[in-house]
This record gives structure tokens, C-alpha cells and sequence, in this order.
């Protein structure tokens, strides 16, 4: 068994010692009260015994939250973990999906406001709205296994783009690249507008008309729907034009390249993290991954 104080060195975890103390102080009291509420469900009422009372726990809460941790960072195996921390396997699986889920349901954090995180595209245009912020939205894909044959569905997940199977994230980030929000995944095949479309964006627009978001030219049906809002590049001139309006059209397609390139820094971000590469477990489990991948990397770049 290796020392567990090595394990949560920055290295392993891919979070500094003082981004995982405040962790473990966030996280600590909720994953208490859902292993006590678990144990009620069993047991059917109120404890019998003193708390603290009974068998202990041979992995505590942060060695549970640097398991997890050190498991998104570098993809390692259960049973590799479990060798490292001299657990059974079956404990390491239990102690990720727990973290995995409490990490996934914090939200991301805001620049400068401590304590505040935004869980909803709702609360990201909300936001923006109150504090004059210009969003950068843009999908990413992730390769996933191929649904076994015989099952529906399978041609879903096959990304025109990619030629393979994936599954679609859209996320928002500011000018600084700070990842703002991220949605639920998506099958690979559905267009990175109708992605958006079916995330809310379109009732998001209609209620903060005051919200400009920075898009590439895969999001032209929206552009063409919120005029003012939805800023994709402008269209190429046609054949014969001016040079001067050519010259014109090239100044202003690479200022709107150079002001959205934030949110593909944003998306390289979450992609650091060996298990967004290139997934290959089971797809429902995917999005809450990325989620969670998404809220750490949202709190090492909120002060930035």
C-alpha cells in the first residue's frame, strides 16, 4: 500500500492540496448525510446504535475523494486503485460513484464570487445579463464505445463529423476561457444547433435579450433566428466582390475567431483529463463524468 499523503499530491489528483482541502470541506457533510440517508432506506428507521458506533470505514471520505480524483485524472483501473490504497475493488467502484456524482452536482464557479456556482444555463444568462458578460458556446465530442449489435439506437451515437462513435458536450465559457457551464451529453450524431436548441438556449434568448454569445458556423440556423444574439462569422463575399470588401470580410472573421477561441481553451481544459480523451466505460455514466471534470476545471480558473 502506498502512502496515502502521496496519492493526493497535485500530480496524482490534477487539483492543488488547497483547491482539495476546500473539496473536502464542501463535500464532506453531504456525502455523510447521503451514506446515512442509504443506511436508513436498509434499516427501515432511526439508527440503534451511537454514531460512530459499528464498523469503520477502511477508505474515509478523503481518500475516497482523492480515489476519484486520481481516477478521472489518469483513467487508472478499480483494482488498481484498490491495490494502492489496500482496498477491495468493489470499494473503490462504490467510493467514485458517490464522489463522481456530489462532484457533478456542484455547478461551476463564478469569476471573483466565492460560494456562488451556476447549475442551469438559466443561471449562466442570468449572469451574463446582470454583469455584461459576452458568452463563447461550443460542442465538443468524446469517442465511446459502439452500442452492441442487435440494439436500437446505434447509428446515434455516429458522429458525422468524426466518422466515429460520440457523444456531444456543449459548453459556455467567458473571455478568459473560465468554463461557465457545460451540458448534459448528447448522442454524436445530433447537430451542435439542435444540441443547443434542446439544452433551452432558445427561451434563454428570448428572456435576456441583452445576451451576446460567440458561435463558429455551426450554429448559423441560430444565428439566423436571434439576430444581434447568436454572433456567428461573417459570410464569405461573393464571387467578384471588391477587393476592399474581401479585405474587409478576412479582418473581421479573424477578430471574431481571435474573441470565441476562449471556449477552445476551455474545452482543451477538460480534455487534459485522461478519461475525457477517449472514453471506454459505460456511456450513461459519461455525463455526470464530464460534469464533474468540468466543475473542477471551473474552480482552478475562476480566479484567473
Amino acid at each position: 500500500m502506498v502512502d496515502r499523503a502521496v496519492l493526493a499530491h497535485p500530480l496524482f489528483t490534477g487539483i492543488s492540496m488547497v483547491h482539495l482541502a476546500s473539496l473536502v470541506e464542501e463535500l464532506a457533510r453531504p456525502w455523510a448525510a447521503a451514506a446515512e440517508g442509504r443506511r436508513g432506506r436498509v434499516r427501515g428507521g432511526v439508527r440503534r446504535r451511537a454514531p460512530g458506533a459499528g464498523a469503520q470505514y477502511r477508505l474515509v471520505f478523503v481518500d475516497r475523494l482523492v480515489v476519484t480524483l486520481i481516477h478521472l485524472r489518469h483513467d487508472l483501473p478499480h483494482a488498481v486503485l484498490g491495490v494502492l490504497f489496500g482496498v477491495d475493488r468493489s470499494t473503490v467502484t462504490r467510493a467514485v460513484g458517490e464522489v463522481r456524482r456530489l462532484l457533478a452536482e456542484r455547478g461551476f464557479a463564478v469569476p471573483d464570487r466565492p460560494g456562488l456556482r451556476l447549475r442551469t444555463l438559466e443561471d449562466v444568462f442570468s449572469y451574463a445579463q446582470a454583469e455584461g458578460v459576452e458568452l463563447r458556446l461550443d460542442a465538443t465530442e468524446i469517442q465511446v464505445r459502439r452500442p452492441a449489435a442487435g440494439r436500437g439506437g446505434r447509428r446515434a451515437f455516429v458522429s458525422g463529423k468524426k466518422k466515429q462513435n460520440t457523444m456531444k458536450a456543449t459548453v459556455i465559457a467567458d473571455h478568459q476561457g473560465r468554463t461557465l457551464w457545460a451540458d448534459g451529453l448528447r448522442p454524436g450524431r445530433m447537430h451542435d444547433a439542435t444540441a443547443a436548441r434542446a439544452a433551452g438556449i432558445t427561451s434563454c434568448f428570448h428572456h435576456f435579450d441583452l445576451v451576446e454569445v460567440l458561435l463558429d458556423d455551426g450554429y448559423l440556423g441560430l444565428s439566423r433566428d436571434h439576430p444581434g444574439q447568436a454572433l456567428t462569422p461573417p459570410r464569405k463575399p461573393r464571387p467578384g466582390a471588391l477587393p476592399g470588401r474581401v479585405e474587409q470580410w478576412e479582418h473581421d472573421r479573424h477578430d471574431h475567431s481571435s474573441d470565441r477561441i476562449t471556449v477552445e481553451h476551455a474545452l482543451a481544459d477538460h480534455k487534459r483529463w485522461k478519461q475525457l480523451m477517449r472514453w471506454t466505460h459505460r456511456r450513461d455514466r459519461l455525463p455526470d463524468t464530464y460534469r464533474a471534470i468540468a466543475s473542477l476545471v471551473s474552480d482552478r480558473t475562476a480566479m484567473t
